[in-house]
């Protein structure tokens, strides 16, 4: 496994600049569209999970899991982006995550402020 199965944001090729922060530098907001998110639900895998009750006995990183986390992260951000796109938004500020588990599995919301920026150079 390398460091990109476990981490990073959408590429700049995107089309959809999704940030954390309240605003962008260097450029205008000149609409705000409004909420948008992401949602994907994980289901537990049996094996997965006797294989980390097994690990968490003895420690160490439940690398399975880090794995399966980062690719639901990966997967709520590329639906927030599909929807800011389809509402017109060229970015996304304000960006968070919010994951809940239950006895079915795991949910991951990507969620932020689909906005519409001007160019650089406006």
């Amino acid at each position: 496994m390398s460091i990109d199965d476990f981490g990073g944001g959408p590429s700049a090729a995107a089309g959809v600049l999704v940030v954390t922060t309240n605003d962008v530098p260097g450029r205008r907001v000149t609409e705000v569209i409004g909420e948008v998110f992401g949602l994907t639900v994980r289901s537990r895998n049996l094996g997965s999970q006797i294989g980390s009750g097994i690990k968490s006995m003895f420690g160490g990183e439940l690398r399975g899991l880090t794995k399966t986390l980062a690719e639901s992260r990966a997967q709520a951000v590329e639906r927030l982006m599909e929807q800011a796109r389809a509402r017109g938004a060229n970015a996304v500020l304000a960006m968070r995550y919010e994951v809940s588990t239950a006895d079915f599995g795991t949910e991951v919301c990507a969620y932020g402020t689909a906005v519409r920026l001007a160019d650089a150079d406006s």
